[in-house]
């Protein structure tokens, strides 16, 4: 399953996965968002540097370190910000 994100300015996110041709959707970008790697102890490290996040771990399988990269990605980077009480359609003012 590969989640998509998609704006109202028509702009799709998503990480990146070999479920559906991305280039069906237009324009493709593609940037590395984070970077996991193992230690010299063999325990593994999601760093998210490259989006401004934390490094994570460690963890002993590089498919927990690969899971806490996605799960802490969807929910800092592609998904938008919550609305305030002000922006909510049933806020009154």
């Amino acid at each position: 399953m590969m989640e998509l994100f998609i704006a109202t300015s028509g702009l799709v996110r998503a990480l990146y996965d070999e479920a559906i041709s991305v280039q069906a959707l237009g324009t493709v970008e593609i940037s590395r968002a984070s970077q996991v790697e193992p230690d010299t102890e063999g325990n593994w490290w999601a760093d998210l540097a490259p989006q401004s996040g934390p490094v994570l771990g460690p963890f002993p399988q590089r498919s927990a370190a690969l899971q806490a990269e996605r799960d802490w990605l969807t929910q800092h980077v592609l998904l938008p910000p919550p609305l305030t009480s002000a922006e909510r359609p049933d806020s009154v003012l």
